[in-house]
């Protein structure tokens, strides 16, 4: 009798697969693995990578059985205390992420309310105040790098206005938030950095409140510590900016490369706000999410999950989960039933995602009316991705397009 084949084993989070061609990798996943494939971490620490879309609206619909409680963990002897991802999966930080029941819903309202409370007028005037500042920066020179220089400069300026930071803190915060997603030997020291600055601005705002973020924070009613407040607004700092700045550079890349989108760059506006929703599906920033705990062993997708396992959340694999994205040559449209900005009690507030959309639709609609030849100055095949396997944006975006005198704005 013929012996069973062995298990394929389980599969590193990191690589350069993640850079050239994740989608390959997360097909790869699901025809070896299932809905749910084991995984490692750095430090051949175990997880499981939840793939389908089914399993994961499973997942992120229980928030009892799969915990945003990170004490749970049943790998935490095992993980050093210069383990690079700990920036990603908290240990013993007091924030929105790590809080469940009602503390949590408590939470979520105190940072919804300071979020709705940003006048969307003012938002899209800061977004396009930077916008020209960054671009007269480079536009009488006919060529520049989009990237560095653009995309991954606007939304923390604007993010620091709304929140209350004093300006001259944006670029240190740039700096930080990438050492801090891209998890390497950096990161922790990504993490104090924004950690200090959060906590000045708080206390800054104690002593001098205005018309902010950070101060509607700190009126709130329900009693919340100035850790926790400033462990939030670490929170929404890093998902408001670096998710977004990646949304602008794939909008930008597609339209770019994606004879679909053409006229977007001789002024259709609809096809701007199209390609921003199929980046949300086919090329989202946020790929994977750390992630939930079991509470109690389970089973998920065949697998059986233990009690305190680490399962993380899959989104750009379940995006593109062959039984909902059937057609990948076919445009989403309006369809925002994606998963990118999660699902349940812990996605992402709404009036997080729309500040992301206003600034990230401003950023291109500014860029495509002040330079409307931008064409792509390398091969669409030779452009890069960070190796980060949590959120995927691109190194470089190399442009040339006629030059155009500055306006004149804020820099």
């Amino acid at each position: 009798m013929t012996a069973p084949a062995p298990a394929p084993a389980p599969v590193p989070l990191s690589g350069p697969r993640f850079q050239t061609d994740p989608a390959r990798l997360y097909r790869e996943l699901r025809r070896d693995h299932g809905a749910v494939a084991p995984v490692l971490l750095d430090g051949d620490i175990p997880a499981w990578l939840v793939l389908d879309y089914r399993e994961l609206h499973r997942v992120t619909g229980d928030p009892v059985l799969f915990s945003r409680d990170s004490a749970l963990w049943n790998q935490w002897d095992r993980v050093p205390a210069d383990w690079p991802l700990l920036p990603m999966i908290g240990r013993d930080q007091p924030s929105i992420l790590y809080t469940v029941g009602e503390r949590h819903r408590q939470r979520a309202a105190m940072v919804g309310h300071a979020l709705e409370s940003v006048d969307p007028f003012t938002l899209r005037r800061y977004a396009e105040e930077y916008a020209d500042g960054l671009i007269d920066a480079f536009c009488g020179k006919g060529e520049t790098e989009l990237i560095g220089r653009y995309a991954m400069l606007l939304p923390v300026r604007v993010l620091v206005k709304i929140y209350g930071v004093p300006d001259d803190q944006g670029p240190g915060l740039v700096t930080a938030l990438n050492d801090m997603i891209d998890g390497r030997e950096r990161a922790l020291a990504g993490q104090r950095h924004l950690a200090r600055a959060m906590s000045a601005l708080l206390a800054a705002k104690r002593e001098a409140p205005g018309d902010d973020v950070a101060s509607r924070m700190l009126a709130d009613p329900s009693g919340f510590t100035a850790e926790e407040m400033a462990q939030d607004l670490m929170v929404m700092m890093a998902a408001g900016h670096q998710p977004t700045a990646d949304w602008i550079g794939n909008s930008l890349r597609l339209m770019l490369t994606d004879d679909r989108f053409a006229a977007s760059l001789s002024g259709g506006r609809h096809s701007v706000a199209e390609a921003m929703n199929e980046v949300l599906w086919a090329d989202t920033p946020t790929q994977n999410v750390a992630g939930r705990w079991a509470s109690r062993d389970t089973r998920l997708g065949g697998r059986d999950i233990k009690a305190g396992d680490l399962v993380l959340l899959g989104l750009a694999a379940a995006n593109s989960d062959p039984q909902v994205h059937i057609d990948n040559s076919a445009l989403t449209g309006g369809n925002a039933a994606h998963f990118s900005f999660g699902h349940g009690e812990h996605r992402c507030p709404f009036p997080a995602q729309e500040i992301a959309e206003v600034i990230a639709r401003t950023a291109i609609e500014v860029l495509l009316d002040r330079l409307p030849d931008l064409d792509l100055a390398v091969p669409a095949q030779s452009l890069t991705r960070r190796p980060s396997p949590w959120l995927r944006g691109l190194t470089e975006l190399p442009v040339t397009f006629t030059p155009t005198p500055a306006l004149g704005g804020t820099a």
